[in-house]
């Protein structure tokens, strides 16, 4: 068995409090992993602005339409 198997397992046994207090202390231990800070920096050197300024430029012209939450 794999040590994340076992860390799975582990947290399978946990009352749902201890799964909470786990939750909340990785947040805490790692509150930005590698995709975090890709997507920063993309964002920060304009990678996706082209692609805000057409869902902007869509939204404008009514091309949306509005997500359906029941599902």
């Amino acid at each position: 068995m794999s040590k994340v198997e076992e860390i799975r397992a582990a947290i399978e046994r946990l009352t749902l409090e201890e799964r909470v207090e786990l939750a909340f202390m990785l947040a805490e231990q790692f509150p930005d992993d590698d995709w975090d800070r890709q997507m920063r920096q993309a964002a920060a050197s304009g990678k996706f602005d082209a692609m805000n300024a057409k869902a902007d430029a869509d939204l404008r012209e009514g091309r949306c339409r509005d997500f359906d939450s029941s599902r």
